[in-house]
């Protein structure tokens, strides 16, 4: 499955989970996948917890998550610097 066909299965509508992005036809948030990702949960872990949900749905969270993060930039900010 290519890259567009994956963030295809990532929605975002207001009236869902007040408008955080989902796995298609779901109310499992982008968020909630990485954050289990993150705790340790594994992806087979994470499938058997969500049986209406396909191991492209996670890996279509990780492309969002990537895709977002592209332009993301951090730059500290010490105290007393303008």
């Amino acid at each position: 499955m290519d890259r567009e066909q994956l963030l295809r299965r990532i929605t975002s509508d207001p009236k869902v989970m007040v408008g955080k992005p989902v796995i298609r036809g779901t109310r499992i948030t982008v968020e909630h996948v990485l954050s289990e990702l993150a705790g340790g949960v594994t992806v087979d872990e994470l499938l058997e917890d969500f049986p209406y949900i396909e191991r492209d749905d996670i890996y279509a969270v990780l492309a969002f998550a990537e895709e977002v993060m592209q332009d993301v930039r951090l730059f500290e900010v010490r105290a007393g610097q303008p």
